[in-house]
């Protein structure tokens, strides 16, 4: 059911107006500005850094200077007092919150109250799985709870908006932002969004342990040209509303407070400043009430896109476009007020995006609850309920990939570990880990070290560096198996971090085949926030876990699998490569006049393999599941299908049913499968249930060349199995979509 994005009473709506009516031009505008820590934004970046920026002419002299005195605070202190900023992004800490929302309610004439956001992306302080892989729970009640939780400990360290959460469809692994969002399918994102807007929002956004969510990035971001993060992005107005516009929309209908814009062009058009984005679609056609937000100097970037020439045209043409929050450009202070003045920019124009700031603001209660207890924060950060949620998170979100029958280990072997990423705590939590700590992290080193078992470890291999053969030596000389743990550094995934290889750096290879020659048996597990071209791997080791970055609980979660505590039940949800030049690879691509086959002549690289290195939906368990009587039906405007799931293993486990659909005729050509519909089924070994999945019949729409919504109709294939390669199949004939 859709939802207001943000409901706001009669009586609010009559104080919003009197405070507009209340406020002078530079007040109003002071609304619109939202400023962070740094100059990027919400994020503090290196002295390297900023000194490329000051040479590049990205920021002035005396910010660069003003930057390096700390004085930041003082200067945005005499701001707020004077109502020039709106709101913070970035800013941590409960009592630096506190310090200046008293300024603003306080010691401003007018006391409108601030609010502060930051990227609670995958948690606060107790760090979650990165939604990558979280994704791969295909759990909706997971991707709520973690996102509740990640609401309650950022409310009350003073955060009451979230830039979360990020629903990109990436299908290219190069881009490093991949690991923020639910991976390639359309649907599986869409239904990821809606239950992150309710974890975050809850039924009321004004509640004490309740955040504003953010839809981010609109749009088309994932799919940045080459996979190089800002990369322009290029397709058909049917590509953009099948594939990437489903999980906004959903995000809308769960009642999704912010959008925040992409800082990609799309088909030559800033998404900044899209009308047919920011006003056809998201206002006039999904009647989003909320606030807009552009990304992190966006508006400025304007000029770099060649759109504009100056700032002032860039404010105007953002605001006009429906930008109500400039975060970190600083275009909307510096030009607005002319623009107003001058005429060039109607005060109606600038006075509806206050409203809706300030119609954000009553949601959030802040009028009436503007400060936050300074002594509730501590008590629950990493408490038991968070934790064990944590590790329940990181266990539903690992995928077994190969195992030929070592694991799960047993508890009275030696075993030495060996590979860098296995002892350090902050690399386990991922990108975007908000106020997490390495220190309050849990290696995996550090969680075998928790069970009463033989265990050792020798570094052997950093991600980048060099492979050490003689501590290799040492390190298996007397063990029973060993455990090597590779991959990627935290920050090689995530915003500006785009690849062009995606395979292991440095020697961890070469580490992985002198573990081979050793004659010891070993498990790979694998670090990562992206899928990663490892045939290598999968070749050398004896089993293979994607273990991603699982946040606060890592090395407790991948122990619960390593030892059987946990059945693996997580399946990817982001097709695996062979190689790097694959990308972008997807599970989904359309129909082909000449599909990939052995045959020369189609569509296929002459020297790779002509299957993923591991498709959509795959993932192994400790046991086996069996399908047979398999039958779909049409019942009005709903399908429902039907397949009897049976444990053929030894131990139990839950399974993820998936159903897939394959028009077989339509007027443009479809994709050889979609999701269509999934659910988890728990069977204790040998047990058999029956499953139903429904399918909405207007899951079926798309759109023909004259961008004319048509429902498919005539034969369409499904099929229903472990993952997207699933053979057992029933044919129906569409009808008309009944009510």
């Amino acid at each position: 059911m859709e939802k207001s994005s943000l409901p706001v009473s009669a009586e609010d709506e009559k104080r919003i107006e009197t405070l507009i009516e209340q406020m002078t031009v530079d007040e109003k505008i002071g609304q619109l500005n939202q400023v962070g820590p740094s100059p990027v934004g919400g994020f503090e970046i290196s002295l390297k850094e900023k000194k490329l920026r000051l040479k590049e002419g990205k920021i002035t002299k005396e910010e660069f200077e003003r930057d390096l005195q700390g004085v930041q605070w003082d200067t945005r202190e005499y701001d707020v007092r004077n109502g020039k900023i709106g709101s913070f992004l970035g800013m941590r800490g409960v009592e630096k919150c506190n310090h200046m929302q008293r300024i603003a309610i306080e010691e401003s004439r007018l006391g409108i109250p601030l609010f502060f956001g930051l990227d609670v992306v995958h948690g606060l302080r107790t760090i979650f799985p990165i939604p990558l892989a979280e994704s791969c729970s295909f759990d909706e009640a997971l991707f709520e709870e973690t996102a509740k939780i990640a609401a309650k400990e950022a409310a009350a360290t003073g955060i009451k908006l979230t830039f979360a959460p990020m629903i990109d469809v990436c299908r290219d692994a190069r881009w490093g932002r991949i690991a923020e969002g639910a991976g390639e399918d359309t649907y599986l994102t869409s239904r990821f969004a809606a239950a992150k807007v309710r974890g975050f929002q809850g039924d009321d956004i004004a509640k004490s342990d309740r955040i504003a969510a953010c839809a981010k990035h609109f749009v088309a971001y994932g799919a940045a040209i080459g996979g190089r993060d800002y990369n322009s992005a290029d397709m058909s107005l049917q590509t953009l509303w099948e594939t990437y516009l489903p999980p906004f929309k959903a995000a809308t209908d769960a009642g999704v407070a912010t959008f925040m814009t992409s800082f990609n062009d799309l088909n030559g058009e800033p998404c900044t400043t899209s009308k047919y984005l920011l006003k056809d679609i998201l206002r006039n056609q999904w009647r989003f009430n909320g606030a807009v937000i552009s990304d992190s100097g966006a508006i400025g970037e304007l000029i770099e896109h060649g759109t504009v020439t100056d700032k002032a045209e860039a404010a105007e043409q953002a605001l006009n476009a429906g930008i109500d929050v400039d975060m970190s450009s600083m275009c909307y202070t510096e030009n607005l007020k002319k623009s107003v003045l001058s005429g060039r920019i109607p005060e109606t124009v600038l006075n509806e995006a206050v409203r809706r700031v300030l119609r954000l603001k009553f949601a959030l209660g802040l009028f009436d609850h503007p400060y936050t207890d300074e002594s509730s924060g501590e008590k629950m950060y990493l408490c038991k309920e968070h934790t064990q949620l944590a590790r329940e998170a990181g266990r539903k979100s690992i995928v077994l990939l190969k195992n030929d029958g070592i694991l799960p280990l047993k508890s009275n072997l030696k075993i030495a570990v060996v590979g860098e990423l296995a002892a350090i705590r902050k690399e386990m939590l991922g990108t975007w880990a908000a106020m997490g700590k390495g220190d309050e992290a849990v290696s995996l080193l550090d969680g075998l070290k928790e069970r009463s078992i033989s265990v050792s470890y020798e570094e052997c291999c950093t991600v980048n560096g060099t492979f050490d053969s003689s501590a290799l030596e040492r390190a298996v000389k007397d063990a029973d198996v060993v455990i090597a743990a590779v991959g990627e550094y935290a920050d090689m995934s995530g915003e500006a971090s785009s690849l062009c290889h995606i395979g292991l750096h440095g020697e961890q290879e070469k580490m992985l085949s002198a573990l081979k020659e050793s004659g010891k048996p070993f498990v790979t597990v694998l670090f990562n926030g992206r899928p990663l071209a490892v045939p290598k791997a999968v070749e050398l080791s004896n089993a293979l876990i994607e273990a991603w970055h699982l946040g606060s609980q890592a090395g407790n979660s991948i122990c619960d699998i390593l030892f059987g505590d946990y059945n693996p039940s997580g399946r990817l949800t982001t097709t695996f490569p062979n190689h790097s030049g694959e990308c972008p690879i997807y599970y989904n691509h359309v129909s082909t006049g000449r599909p990939i086959s052995e045959i020369r002549h189609t569509c296929k690289y002459m020297d790779a393999p002509l299957t993923p290195l591991f498709p959509f939906g795959y993932g192994l368990s400790y046991t086996e599941y069996a399908y047979k009587d398999f039958c779909i039906e049409q019942d009005g405007k709903n399908l429902r299908a039907e397949v009897t799931v049976r444990n053929t293993g030894k131990v139990a486990g839950e399974e993820t049913v998936q159903l897939y659909a394959h028009v077989r005729k339509a007027g443009r050509v479809r994709p050889i499968r979609e999701l269509k519909g999934f659910c988890k089924v728990f069977l204790k070994a040998g047990e058999e249930k029956r499953v139903s999945i429904t399918v909405d019949r207007s899951a079926f729409q798309y759109y023909d060349m004259q961008m004319n919504s048509v429902e498919a109709q005539g034969t369409v294939d499904f099929f229903i199995g472990h993952d997207s390669t699933a053979s057992l199949k029933a044919v129906l004939e569409l009808g008309e979509n009944n009510p």
